[in-house]
């Protein structure tokens, strides 16, 4: 594998430039505070300076706060509202800077949008965005999609100067067509699920293929200790794309394609109660993280809840993919039925 510094990235017009490894702090959430500014703290130390975090993360933004009050000028925060009315748009703003503990957020965005805000759309919404950073509270205007018609029109109206989205060696053209169009729109790409939710088990051939593109940075899901020093490792022998890796990432879009559920979880919640993104991925997840604990008589109960499905398609309505959700968990219970019979062997 050939090594190299890591380099770095341009968000576009904002002029932010930092190291292409960033740290997502969704997972943080799930630590405890201790644990969680010690990872935030150490990241870093190790050289990571862009953090992104969300209202929506419960106490993610507190967590950052703790560990960076004071050292703003040394770091790149991101934080996201879901609001869809100013009312709420100022209570979160408010909310964020009080838990981050700052006064200025470098990357608001508007998160998991299912349409363009503009301005004079009648929403007020852009406005917002706009009078927020004439106040000092913001200095750039972001959003977040899954939806990739929307982020299309996103990055074309010109209003925005950051676009997340996921992406992975897993995404297809039109994901690439869309890190292209931000290029063109000189539009800041922050690159979410790099790992597509889990399904990407090996780190070194992720960072490898973010490293092609010069406009992407990734933001890596960080809750474990292992998993912030792998990507810390990488900061002074970046990984690049060999014949090797190349090879690899073929084969798995090989033994990925058509289709799958990424896990995104926005399908939730389901009307009789079934943990949508984990059980229309369960077939996948058996083979590629094994693990017994799959099998245990609390998921056994979990995966059960699939025959309660009563097809009101609202989670299929929900899906940012566009999948046949119902069909896709079903397909799943049979298989993983298949395996607790010792009929089908996980690795």
């Amino acid at each position: 594998m050939r090594e190299g510094r890591m380099k770095n990235i341009t968000l576009g017009r904002t002029g932010i430039t930092v190291p292409q490894n960033g740290f997502g702090a969704l997972p943080i959430q799930r630590d405890t505070k201790e644990v969680a500014v010690s990872l935030l703290r150490q990241a870093y130390e190790g050289g990571m300076r862009y953090f992104d975090t969300a209202r929506a993360y419960s106490d993610s933004e507190e967590k950052l706060g703790m560990a960076f009050e004071g050292m703003y000028d040394k770091i790149f925060v991101a934080t996201k509202t879901a609001a869809k009315t100013p009312e709420q748009f100022w209570k979160d703003l408010e909310t964020s800077l009080s838990m981050l503990k700052t006064d200025c957020i470098d990357v608001y965005q508007f998160h998991q949008v299912e349409q363009c805000w503009k301005p004079g759309d009648g929403s007020g919404m852009y406005e917002c965005m706009l009078q927020a950073k004439e106040e000092g509270k913001i200095r750039h205007i972001g959003v977040t999609a899954h939806k990739i018609n929307v982020a299309y029109e996103c990055v074309e109206s010109d209003l925005y100067e950051t676009m997340q989205f996921p992406f992975s060696y897993l995404s297809g053209e039109k994901e690439l067509k869309l890190v292209e169009m931000c290029r063109e729109h000189n539009m800041g790409y922050i690159a979410m699920k790099g790992l597509a939710g889990g399904l990407i088990n090996r780190g070194e051939a992720a960072m490898a293929y973010m490293q092609q593109f010069d406009n992407v940075l990734p933001i890596w899901g960080v809750q474990r200790q292992k998993e912030l020093d792998e990507w810390l490792s990488y900061m002074d022998r970046t990984p690049e794309m060999t014949d090797e890796i190349r090879a690899y990432i073929e084969k798995e879009k090989q033994e990925l394609s058509g289709e799958f559920c990424r896990g995104c979880g926005y399908c939730m919640p389901c009307t009789v109660g079934i943990e949508i993104n984990n059980c229309a991925r369960m077939s996948l997840m058996l083979r590629r993280a094994p693990s017994e604990a799959w099998l245990t008589e609390e998921w056994q109960e979990k995966m059960a809840k699939i025959d309660d499905c009563v097809n009101c398609n609202k989670c299929r309505t929900k899906c940012p993919y566009e999948l046949n959700t119902p069909e896709l968990l079903r397909q799943n219970l049979a298989d993983y039925r298949k395996v607790l019979a010792g009929e089908v062997s996980v690795k």
